[in-house]
């Protein structure tokens, strides 16, 4: 009874957690719905970046690649190792979820500090990297979790449920509040590290506008890369142990 006193507590988290807000949002109502626009619309700005590229990129392949076909062979060459080395032989069917959400999160939080989107504005809020908001960070890493539990399920049927007894089942309520608490983590780590790096340029910009901030700014682009890598690395480890059983 204490593990699902917790689960529901946790559940009940989450639901606050998408009302948390973080300065001022541009709101748009769709239906019954009250979603944040800013979010919408520089999550689609990253979406017709990475399928431009693409477009550009591999429009005529060849054989022997050059340019642009060479640098997205090499990243989705890099995505597989990454699957291959958390899910193992099985990873094949996993390379496009994990690859969507390396290149997403990756130009997300890119786009927060290379994009001028503070010249556009808008009648409430701003406009800035969609990771820089709980609801996408929370959306990602809830996508991760359907994630896993389809791998587990797929692969070893109602079997897979075995896993909150082992090793013991005293263990029970830590095993099941451990599949709420990890998109927890997953969620607030990228939230967390992306807002605090934009707010920390956006200090020491108002602070001293020259040259100092540059530095800040690459070592911002250096940790969103990793940021991303983090999160794609764990969304694999979490499908391969569901597929492999309990570690």
């Amino acid at each position: 009874m204490n593990g699902l006193s917790c689960s529901i507590n946790t559940l009940k988290g989450f639901y606050e957690i998408s009302g948390v807000e973080v300065g001022q949002h541009f709101y748009w109502k769709i239906g019954g719905f009250q979603v944040h626009g800013q979010v919408l619309i520089t999550s689609w700005v990253v979406i017709a970046i990475l399928l431009g590229s693409v477009t550009i990129g591999v429009r005529n392949p060849q054989t022997i690649p050059t340019g642009g076909q060479n640098f997205f062979e090499y990243v989705l060459e890099f995505i597989r190792d990454v699957s291959k080395t958390q899910i193992g032989e099985e990873y094949g069917p996993w390379v496009p979820f994990i690859g969507t959400m390396f290149l997403f999160i990756f130009v997300s939080n890119w786009s927060g500090a290379l994009l001028p989107w503070k010249i556009i504005q808008l009648p409430h809020g701003e406009l800035a990297a969609p990771t820089n908001d709980i609801n996408t960070t929370v959306a990602l890493a809830l996508l991760t979790s359907v994630a896993y539990f389809y791998a587990g399920l797929s692969k070893k049927g109602l079997a897979y449920f075995g896993k909150y007894i082992q090793p013991t089942p005293i263990l029970l309520p830590i095993n099941i509040l451990e599949d709420f608490t990890k998109p927890l983590s997953l969620s607030f780590r990228l939230f967390g590290n992306i807002l605090a790096d934009e707010l920390v340029v956006v200090v020491l910009v108002s602070l001293v506008p020259l040259v100092v901030p540059i530095p800040v700014m690459f070592l911002g682009l250096f940790t969103s890369g990793i940021q991303a890598l983090i999160f794609a690395t764990l969304a694999a480890a979490y499908i391969g142990e569901s597929m492999e059983g309990h570690h």
